[in-house]
């Protein structure tokens, strides 16, 4: 458990359910079947399984894009009749996939009836459960979605410091530092005595699910004071900077303090726990002066940000860096092919939900936000709004090597820690080890993959 207190208190704070827009109210104009010879809702039963709904998200898809609203309108009413927003796993999948296309059709205007009716029918808010420390804490240890790669990384990260007396860990999570005490644990318990620790975190944007109701500077103190209850001294730092420039300001921190302890046994330890998705993949155009480009390297041609930002890390020579982020591709400018990807891949959360979490409860109404809060920036959004751009494992293992990082195995000590985690969830989580890579499964689908990475 990443606890920050012996006796954490069970969250007491609940939101309310974001408001899934519903077209079958008494003044809409489309409450009754959209043409004739329409089936009636009771004889939508066939359209209920998940290919079907899929297709249909697809259709409405392409409808709003060419700005069929017709089409468009009649997709929907399907849509509205078989997924309601309290129904099984796929279809509150569904559910949030059409409120994201709603969504979509009502930024662009493309569509202008189905915008008009958005804005005058819909509640189309999420709202997202802003959380303390404690309950933040817990919700991460509802399943192995992050805790599995907070494990594998601190299984690889105690075996590459074994030995420094000073380990500088930049900690580039979307969890907010929720991994680190169980590091500190297992770092105030090495047998020559704890290292001192120093942790550096971005000041990143707060709108990023999940959210924390207090400062880093806050967090570090809480940080600060754990550690010292494990006799391990810890100094913590904030460097404002962002992920929509490669965080490029932490970088040139990192580089000035990599000059000044060069040469001393200090291991620097780069912790990416899915972050590095939000930072822009495309290929950057060819910036118009020297004085806009980010990092202090040379840009080749056709480099991204996240290629420079790699390549900024190798030359930190770093000794180990972690990457561990979703394994699924969201990266597409074709819509359909990215609505086809995040279907495919998101009906897991959805899935693994009934496992962990009874219908009503408001962790659950937290945990399902977050996952609305992603489907409608994969959907509904474009340019540097649509943050959620995840790619496949495949391709950051290019990227990792591309930038002259060579593979670390996961050690039988890191594999058997995993499944020991995994014996405390639901029986469809799984392991599978791809050469020096740790995969987690749901029902035999990938989910999450965990790799380490050395200079070459």
């Amino acid at each position: 458990m990443m606890q920050f207190t012996e006796t954490p208190s069970r969250p007491l704070h609940q939101i309310t359910p974001f408001s899934i827009p519903t077209m079958n109210t008494t003044n809409q104009v489309h409450q009754a079947r959209p043409w004739p010879g329409f089936p009636t809702a009771k004889g939508l039963a066939s359209f209920g399984d998940a290919n079907c709904m899929e297709q249909l998200l697809v259709h409405c898809a392409n409808a709003i894009e060419s700005n069929d609203a017709t089409l468009a309108q009649q997709i929907l009413w399907v849509l509205n009749n078989i997924a309601p927003p309290d129904g099984d796993s796929n279809q509150r999948l569904t559910c949030a996939f059409l409120r994201a296309l709603i969504v979509r059709a009502a930024k662009s205007g493309t569509c202008k009836m189905l915008a008009a009716m958005a804005n005058a029918r819909c509640n189309l808010s999420i709202d997202t459960h802003t959380f303390s420390v404690i309950e933040l804490a817990n919700y991460v240890d509802l399943t192995p979605w992050h805790r599995f790669g907070f494990t594998a990384a601190n299984a690889a990260i105690l075996e590459a410091v074994e030995g420094y007396s000073v380990i500088h860990i930049v900690d580039l999570s979307s969890t907010h530092c929720m991994q680190i005490p169980t590091l500190i644990d297992a770092i105030a318990n090495r047998l020559e005595g704890p290292p001192m620790v120093k942790l550096t975190v971005p000041g990143v944007s707060k709108d990023l699910p999940p959210m924390l109701d207090l400062t880093y500077e806050e967090l570090g103190s809480k940080l600060v004071n754990f550690a010292r209850s494990r006799n391990v001294m810890l100094e913590f730092r904030v460097v404002p900077s962002t992920h929509a420039d490669g965080f490029a300001s932490l970088i040139d921190q990192l580089r000035l303090q990599h000059l000044v302890y060069a040469e001393t046994s200090e291991a620097l330890v780069i912790n990416c726990h899915m972050m590095l998705h939000y930072i822009p993949e495309e290929t950057l155009s060819p910036l118009p002066n020297a004085n806009s480009m980010p990092y202090t390297f040379e840009q080749s041609p056709n480099q991204s940000l996240r290629t420079m930002f790699l390549k900024a890390l190798r030359g930190l020579n770093p000794t180990i860096v972690v990457l561990v982020d979703e394994d699924a591709d969201l990266t597409s400018n074709n819509l359909v092919c990215r609505l086809r990807s995040a279907f495919n891949y998101l009906w897991i959360p959805y899935d693994t939900v009934d496992t962990f979490l009874p219908k009503g409860s408001k962790q659950r109404q937290w945990y399902e936000a977050d996952i609305c809060w992603k489907i409608e920036n994969v959907i509904a959004h474009e340019g540097l709004q649509r943050v959620e751009r995840v790619e496949p494992k495949s391709r950051w293992v290019q990227r990792m090597r591309n930038a002259e990082f060579r593979g670390a195995n996961f050690g039988e000590e890191a594999v058997s820690e995993v499944k020991t985690m995994l014996d405390e969830h639901a029986a469809g989580w799984g392991l599978k080890k791809e050469e020096d890579d740790l995969v987690l499964t749901w029902k035999g689908h990938n989910v999450a993959f965990a790799t380490a990475w050395l200079p070459a």
